[in-house]
């Protein structure tokens, strides 16, 4: 599969972010550990923004929320937002105004052009579907002034911007998660719940196939960074394990700077093997994740929220021709029936719960957290770089940093929770390093949290 490894490289195990302890909301104080916003606070880059106003008039525990981005993807959270429970939906900003009339429904909210605009208004927390590239500059302004946020996949567009991001929400307090949509696919629900209760035993592969037309609301990204983050995100949850190797071609035949077709294979930590094919030049739209073990096969189809199981031979099959394309023995095959809400709604109710309730240290309140959502671009990075250098890259995990204990007798400050927590400056894309002979070992994963 190409030559031997050409880099290994250390990269940190998701681990949860320190978040907020008490309701993130305009009326509430800033829980212990985070820095209160009592004035203009400014980053590089951006205006000074005042901070919200006291004493909104509101229903009590409602949650303040607006969105940046009004496209493809930020038109159905605007849908959402205007009727989620517990929450009011204040403000859009997007500087092209509303191409998809997202808001004409709802005249008491404003299109804004600049993210300030929004901050003015005072709001909980943001949902950020802009391009890409822009969600370090709008994630890092809204950690500035305290405000939590929902980042659409991926994070970032760069594994430093990432780290910078997991940064400055994290020294706060923050909730902060990222919009991988697909944990809560229902089928993909149960795939994960059915693993976990040991139904497949050993599993031996995971395989995935994203495939479909081009779509033209993406510019800014490849088909790696838009689609394929779905698959790496989905692979290591469903498992519960890490990647541990990988190898990746890429081609581009769209006429795009960014590619537009992968094929990735690898192993995770504990060898089970992975392959995914994921491209924007086929007719056919697919959604399938199919996980094989000792007893059999699930296969999920995310399109249609389906989950299928498919046991082994049981049965032999005496019937000779039969035999010839079924094999020697057959056994039954089962689509489970369950609730089958959409994944999008299911992704805001959770993060607003987070953000209304505080999210305890060491545990994730049900969202994608931003340290999750730092491994996924970490990934991606060496997917690209492995296709660039057609080489099997080795990905090296570190221990999880030690997390400062949350005692009475000291309150954790600011500075010691970014201490606590600072992310190392490691690149996923760093400077390879000679390569050995072989693909080199790689060192046990500590157990990540399901």
């Amino acid at each position: 599969m190409g030559r031997a490894a050409s880099a290994a490289r250390t990269v940190k195990p998701p681990t949860t972010a320190p978040t907020a302890s008490a309701p993130k909301t305009a009326d509430a104080p800033a829980p212990s550990g985070a820095a209160p916003v009592t004035g203009p606070v400014t980053t590089p880059g951006t205006a000074s923004v005042p901070a919200r106003p006291p004493g909104l008039h509101r229903p009590p525990g409602t949650l303040r929320a607006g969105l940046v981005g009004l496209g493809a993807m930020g038109r159905n959270h605007a849908r959402i937002l205007a009727s989620l429970d517990g929450v009011e939906f204040v403000g859009a900003v997007d500087p092209a105004g509303d191409p998809h009339g997202s808001l004409h429904a709802l005249p008491g909210v404003p299109v804004l052009h600049e993210v300030a605009d929004l901050l003015a208004l005072g709001v909980d927390y943001v949902v950020v579907a802009c391009p890409t590239a822009l969600h370090e500059e709008v994630g890092l302004q809204l950690a500035a002034h305290g405000v939590c946020a929902l980042i659409e996949k991926p994070l970032a567009h760069s594994a430093e911007a990432a780290r910078r991001l997991v940064r400055a929400f994290e020294e706060r307090g923050l909730v902060a998660g990222v919009g991988h949509v697909e944990r809560f696919n229902p089928a993909l629900q149960q795939l994960r719940a059915r693993l976990e209760a040991g139904e497949l035993g050993e599993v031996f592969q995971v395989v995935t196939r994203r495939q479909g037309p081009f779509p033209h609301r993406i510019a800014d990204v490849g088909v790696v960074k838009d689609l394929a983050t779905h698959d790496i995100d989905l692979t290591g949850w469903i498992t519960g394990q890490e990647y541990a190797t990988l190898a990746a071609r890429t081609v581009s035949k769209s006429g795009r700077p960014h590619e537009d077709m992968v094929a990735v294979v690898g192993s995770l930590a504990d060898g089970t093997m992975v392959s995914h094919l994921v491209n924007w030049l086929s007719p056919l739209k697919e959604r399938f994740t199919a996980v094989t073990g000792e007893r059999g096969c699930f296969v999920a189809d995310t399109l249609t929220a389906d989950l299928t199981f498919h046991a082994n031979g049981a049965v032999a099959t005496e019937w000779e021709a039969l035999r010839a394309f079924r094999g020697v023995a057959e056994g039954d095959t089962v689509r489970y029936a369950f609730p089958k809400r959409e994944p999008l709604v299911v992704e805001h109710e959770r993060f607003r719960d987070a953000v209304r309730d505080g999210v305890r240290r060491g545990e994730t309140g049900g969202i994608v957290t931003v340290r999750e959502g730092l491994r996924t671009v970490e990934v991606s990075a060496a997917v690209l770089e492995s296709a660039r250098d057609t080489g099997t890259l080795a990905l090296a995990t570190a221990p999880a940093p030690p997390v400062t204990p949350v005692t009475s007798e000291a309150p954790v400050t600011t500075a010691a929770v970014a201490a606590a927590n600072a992310v190392p400056e490691t690149s996923a894309a760093a400077t390879p390093t000679t390569p050995p002979a072989t693909t080199p070992a790689v060192p046990p994963v500590s157990e990540q949290p399901a």
